[in-house]
């Protein structure tokens, strides 16, 4: 990606000019696909579905402080400076006889995020920007997935029609297979009150573990299989997800019996003053050709000079990368809930797929805007912390610089943040959303900072 200057402070209107002419051959293939599948409908078994989200995301940050001769090519400019992120999603299932569901999602995206690359930050601030490639707006295949329930004993449950889930009725013991390319936070990591950054916070630190690497390409997807077992109150889930070719890039590794990322996940729900929450505890293992953060700083100690980015001088042989953390939600009654995700990685490699983050800490409150009579309406404020490994703060302290971090001048403090926001509900179907973001200490330099982030993000579901 490359830097862009933007002769508007607020740029939606030129890209909307941009996206003319991809938009109607795009919104030409939804509509050959919407007609093959049908639209969604209300009912107690949905056997096909269309359903669609569009989402607009500008930002800003002012200048801040920044000593001189601290910045490198992976700081976040202390210039004052935009972003913006712009995705639109066709969602569609169908039904096979087998009684299977198969989904398909197509996706067309745009961006261009702070300092003119993904640089500067361990959380970054906009949940949609690993899908943005520039102004240009691209079209991919997002997910082509299967999935199969065997229901088991115990009484009928509804599910409701959602993205990538038909409404249908399952036993309330079963087994559920997934399979094929999709995100392992589909099935990992839920969490009611902290878990899409396009409705709810933005910041990767938010929307799941900060620490949590989890096998994926650049714009956060993979093939893979994954297996859920719901046995009353419990859930056991278990997958293994492809990982990309070279750390943090967009070519997927097929070799799933030695390159993967591993996970098994616990989930118990349970009720606390007779209102209804849940326990998650996630281990997950990854495998992969990865660079040690102690050979790397070796090399850069006898190669004085040589380029920073030493771990690609020491990317050699598979590596062993794992984590474990918990995630509690908890409602206080049927408009306000609290969440909190704690983890903790081993933290002696390079970045896999996800953020420079080796211990991260979020918690925070949801409410819903019925409490003062405007049900369409969210509001949110939460907290998180990050933290590195020994091993990658002296990495960095040596002069190292990884993909996303490493200032010339560097003072190791945990890089800390504060996020509120309030989503408006304009209509049914579009939400305007106000959103600010305080960080403290970025990319763990006490030297800079903190960093102030104002957003307007727009949102609408059809």
């Amino acid at each position: 990606m490359h830097p862009i200057a933007f002769p508007l402070p607020f740029p939606f209107p030129a890209q909307a000019r941009v996206l003319c002419g991809l938009r109607v051959q795009f919104l030409g293939v939804l509509g050959l696909l919407l007609g093959l599948t049908g639209l969604a409908r209300a009912q107690e078994q949905e056997n096909s579905q269309g359903l669609y989200q569009s989402t607009y995301n500008w930002q800003r940050h002012p200048g801040f402080k920044s000593p001189a001769g601290s910045t490198s090519a992976n700081s976040l400019s202390p210039l004052g400076e935009s972003m913006y992120t712009f995705s639109l999603t066709g969602h569609w299932g169908i039904r096979l006889e087998s009684g299977a569901e198969l989904y398909l999602n197509a996706e067309l995206a745009s961006g261009v995020p702070f300092s003119g690359n993904l640089v500067g930050l361990g959380s970054f601030t906009n949940g949609e920007i690993t899908r943005a490639g520039g102004t240009t707006p691209k079209p991919y295949v997002q997910r082509l997935f299967w999935r199969k329930t065997f229901n088991g004993d115990g009484e009928p449950e509804s599910i409701a029609a959602d993205f990538n889930q038909m409404a249908h009725t399952v036993a309330k013991n079963r087994w559920v297979l997934t399979a094929g390319n999709f995100s392992t936070l589909d099935v990992f990591d839920d969490n009611a009150y902290a878990k899409d950054p396009r409705t709810q916070f933005m910041n990767w630190s938010h929307w799941t573990y900060g620490a949590y690497d989890y096998a994926a390409d650049a714009r956060g997807f993979g093939w893979g299989l994954a297996a859920e077992w719901y046995a009353g109150d419990w859930v056991l889930r278990m997958g293994r997800m492809s990982g990309p070719v070279k750390p943090n890039e967009l070519q997927v590794d097929w070799n799933l019996l030695h390159h993967y990322g591993d996970q098994i996940e616990v989930e118990h729900a349970h009720t606390l003053a007779n209102q209804p929450g849940k326990l998650r505890l996630l281990a997950w293992r990854n495998r992969a050709v990865t660079a040690s953060f102690k050979e790397a700083t070796q090399f850069l100690q006898a190669h004085p000079g040589t380029d920073s980015q030493a771990f690609f001088q020491v990317r050699n042989g598979e590596k062993i990368k794992y984590g474990l953390g918990i995630n509690v939600e908890q409602a206080l009654n049927e408009r306000t809930g609290l969440f909190l995700r704690a983890m903790q990685a081993d933290g002696r490699t390079e970045t896999y797929a996800f953020t420079e983050i080796d211990a991260s800490l979020s918690t925070g409150v949801h409410v819903n805007g019925a409490n003062w009579g405007r049900a369409q309406d969210h509001w949110g404020l939460a907290w998180m912390e990050n933290r590195l490994s020994a091993d990658r703060r002296n990495f960095l302290a040596a002069g190292g610089r990884s993909y996303f971090i490493g200032d010339r001048q560097f003072s190791y403090q945990a890089e800390r943040g504060l996020e509120t926001f309030y989503s408006m509900g304009l209509t049914p179907k579009w939400w305007l959303t106000a959103d600010y973001q305080r960080i403290q200490n970025p990319a763990y330099n006490a030297l800079r900072g903190p960093v102030n982030v104002y957003a307007v993000r727009l949102h609408a579901e059809f």
